[in-house]
């Protein structure tokens, strides 16, 4: 038997799926994004007078997307030390990695600890974010 999970304090999905799904003593989160939970805002993202997407900053992003993770997970009855696995994709590996790398650390200072991880860079993703993270935690039955 497993759970859907829907966290208020995260963004909505941007498809029909929940936050995260718990199976026994884990649990799966969906695609997670840096987008503002309130307003559907993308942190650091700015745009030219047309509209189109100029430039983006990876590092506010990066600190929003593991906010919304640590939103899900707490909604979850866990925390960011339950986390796993992590899979992280980045829409520009050669110029993002090293901020956001840099982000991940404050959050993860001691490797022998910090989740596994797996960055891959990707050419897009469904909204125009930067980065987005694909988790798996452990948390207790109770």
């Amino acid at each position: 038997m497993s759970d859907g999970i829907s966290a208020q304090a995260a963004p909505r999905p941007v498809g029909s799926y929940p936050h995260a799904r718990r199976v026994g003593e884990l649990l799966f989160l969906s695609g997670i994004g840096p987008r503002n939970p309130a307003d559907n805002s993308i942190p650091g993202n700015q745009h030219d007078a047309e509209g189109r997407l100029v430039r983006h900053d990876i590092a506010l992003q990066t600190h929003a997307v593991i906010a919304n993770v640590r939103a899900v997970l707490e909604a979850s009855g866990a925390g960011l030390a339950d986390l796993v696995d992590v899979t992280v994709y980045l829409t520009d590996m050669a110029h993002d990695f090293d901020a956001y790398n840099a982000v991940w650390a404050e959050y993860f200072p001691d490797p022998a600890n910090a989740p596994c991880r797996t960055t891959l860079g990707i050419e897009r993703l469904p909204t125009p974010i930067a980065i987005e993270l694909k988790c798996l935690a452990r948390v207790s039955e109770g």
